[in-house]
C-alpha cells in the first residue's frame, strides 16, 4: 500500500478574528479524523495566548511533528500529525503601491516559532492582537528574517491570485515572484493557490514550473477543514524508508515542497474546490450586484456600469495578463475507476488534481435542506461514520455502497461531483460561488462548466 498523507497546511485558530471559537485543538483533530486528513497545521502560532496553549497540549512524535497529549483511542485522534505554519500580512508601501501580502510561514519546531516571534515585536508587531498578525516589513524582509533565524524556515506565498491579499493580486500584488522577493525568490519554493484558483491557471505562469503547487484550505471552522489538501505519497526515487511508514518529520513536508530528488515524500496529488466557487474567480462589485468575466471586460471594459468606480479584478482577468500563450491547454482528463475526474499536466511538470464540492453541500441539495441544517450535519456524521472519512466517500467510496446505504439521490450526487458535472454561478467581489449540482431543465451543464474553464484558458 502506498504510502500517503492528506495535509491541510494553512488553518486558523479561535485567536484569529473571524474564527470559530472551536477551532482548537482537540475539535480540530477530531474533525481531521472525519474529514479524511492526517496532518494539519496548528496555525496562529504567533498570539502568545494560543502558543502557550499548542505547547502545553502537544508532544513531539517526529522531528517537528507533533501529536496531542490527550488520549482518546475511539476517535483516532492521536493519530491526527500537527506541523508549525502560521499566516502572518504583510503590509507596508513599496514603489509607491500599497502592499497587503499574506505568506504562510512554516517553522521546523517550536523554539524556532518563539524566536521568530521575539523578532516580530521587536519590529513593532502586536502578536496579541489577532492569530494572524500584520506586519510593517515587507514580504522580503520576512523572508530575509525567518531565514536568519533557522534555514529550515520556509515562506509560502498564500492564495496568490486574491485580488488585495496575494502576491500576483490585482490590486496590491506583483507581477512577479522575483519583483516581491529580489535575490531571495530562489527560496520561495512553492504557492498555495487560493480557493479562486487551480493548479491549471498557475500552470500557466512560467516562474511557476520549478515551484510546488499547493492547495489548503485556509478555514475558520471545523466543516471547511479539508475542502482544500495537498496530499504528500512516498517518493519512489527517494532512499528507504527504513523502518515504520507512518513516520513522518518536518524535513520530509519541506523537502517534498522544495522537490528534493532524495526526499523520502512528494507531493502526489492536490485536492481542489472548484475554483468557481471562490470568492474572486470574476470581477465584479458585490454591492452593486455587478459581475463580469473576463469576455465582458474585453467588450465592457472593468468599470462598474451602476456606479462608475474600477470594479475589483478577478482573478480569471489578473490571470490572463501574466500567464505564457505557450503554457495554456496543458491539461488532460482522465477519468479512474471510481468515475472521479483527474486533471493532468501534458507537460509532467506538476502532479495531478482533482476538484471536489463539499460533502455537505452534496447532502444539502440531495435531501433539499440547508447547508448548515440538523439534517444535513446528523447524515454527513452518519456517513463519515459508516465508510470512514469525507473524503473516502468523495474520491474513493463505491457508488453501489453509497446507495444501498444512504439513498439513489445522495449517490447520484457523489457521482455528478466526481465527473464535473455541475453548474456554478462563479463567485466575485468577496462573494462565493453557487454550485447547483441537478440543474434546471434545459440547462447544459457541461457545456456551462466548461465555458467557464475555458475563459481561464484562452485570451
Amino acid at each position: 500500500k502506498c504510502m500517503e498523507f492528506v495535509a491541510d497546511l494553512h488553518l486558523h485558530s479561535k485567536y484569529s478574528r473571524a474564527v470559530s471559537q472551536q477551532m482548537i485543538l482537540p475539535e480540530m483533530a477530531r474533525w481531521a479524523v472525519k474529514k479524511g486528513l492526517n496532518i494539519l497545521t496548528v496555525s496562529d502560532w504567533t498570539h502568545p495566548l494560543w502558543f502557550r496553549e499548542i505547547r502545553n497540549q502537544l508532544e513531539e512524535a517526529g522531528e517537528g511533528v507533533y501529536k496531542l497529549r490527550i488520549k482518546d483511542k475511539g476517535l483516532r485522534i492521536n493519530d491526527v500529525m500537527f506541523v508549525l505554519t502560521t499566516e502572518i500580512a504583510s503590509i507596508y508601501k513599496e514603489k509607491d503601491k500599497l502592499r497587503r501580502i499574506h505568506n504562510l510561514v512554516f517553522a521546523p519546531n517550536f523554539e524556532v516559532a518563539e524566536k521568530i516571534n521575539k523578532e516580530l515585536v521587536k519590529r513593532g508587531c502586536n502578536i496579541h492582537s489577532d492569530g494572524r498578525p500584520i506586519v510593517g516589513i515587507s514580504s522580503k524582509n520576512l523572508l530575509e528574517l525567518i531565514l536568519g533565524i533557522d534555514k529550515q524556515c520556509m515562506l509560502i506565498p498564500c492564495h496568490v491570485w486574491t485580488p488585495h491579499f496575494g502576491i500576483y493580486g490585482s490590486a496590491s500584488g506583483y507581477d512577479s515572484l522575483s519583483d516581491a522577493f529580489e535575490e531571495l525568490d530562489k527560496h520561495i519554493y512553492g504557492i498555495e493557490t487560493g480557493l479562486s484558483s487551480d493548479p491549471e491557471m498557475n500552470w500557466q505562469i512560467e516562474e511557476l514550473k520549478t515551484r510546488s503547487i499547493l492547495s489548503f484550505s485556509d478555514a475558520h471552522s471545523l466543516p471547511k477543514m479539508g475542502r482544500e489538501a495537498t496530499v504528500f505519497v512516498e517518493n519512489k526515487n527517494g532512499p528507504p524508508s527504513g523502518g515504520s511508514n507512518d513516520k513522518v518529520t518536518y524535513e520530509d513536508i519541506s523537502k517534498a515542497i522544495k522537490r528534493e530528488k532524495d526526499a523520502k515524500l512528494r507531493v502526489g496529488y492536490t485536492i481542489e474546490f472548484y475554483p468557481e466557487e471562490g470568492k474572486y474567480h470574476f470581477s465584479g462589485h458585490r454591492n452593486c450586484k455587478v459581475v463580469f468575466g473576463p469576455e465582458d471586460i474585453k467588450t465592457k471594459g472593468n468599470i462598474c456600469p451602476v456606479c462608475k468606480r474600477g470594479l475589483t479584478e478577478g482573478v480569471l482577468y489578473r490571470l490572463q495578463q501574466l500567464s505564457k500563450e505557450d503554457l495554456l491547454n496543458r491539461v488532460e482528463q482522465k477519468y479512474n475507476n471510481s468515475g472521479l475526474r483527474w486533471y493532468t499536466d501534458k507537460m509532467k511538470i506538476h502532479p495531478p488534481f482533482v476538484k471536489l464540492v463539499p460533502l455537505n453541500e452534496v447532502l444539502a441539495e440531495s435531501i433539499e435542506s440547508p447547508v448548515l441544517s440538523e439534517k444535513v450535519k446528523v447524515k454527513f456524521d452518519q456517513m463519515c461514520e459508516e465508510f470512514g472519512s469525507e473524503l473516502k466517500i468523495l474520491l474513493k467510496t463505491p457508488l453501489s455502497d453509497i446507495a444501498s446505504k444512504f439513498g439513489e439521490k445522495i449517490a447520484e450526487g457523489v457521482a455528478k461531483v466526481r465527473k464535473g458535472d455541475i453548474l456554478i454561478d462563479p463567485g466575485y467581489d468577496g462573494e462565493y460561488g453557487k454550485v447547483k449540482i441537478w440543474q434546471n431543465d434545459g440547462d447544459i451543464v457541461e457545456e456551462k462548466l466548461e465555458t467557464q474553464n475555458q475563459l481561464g484558458l484562452k485570451f
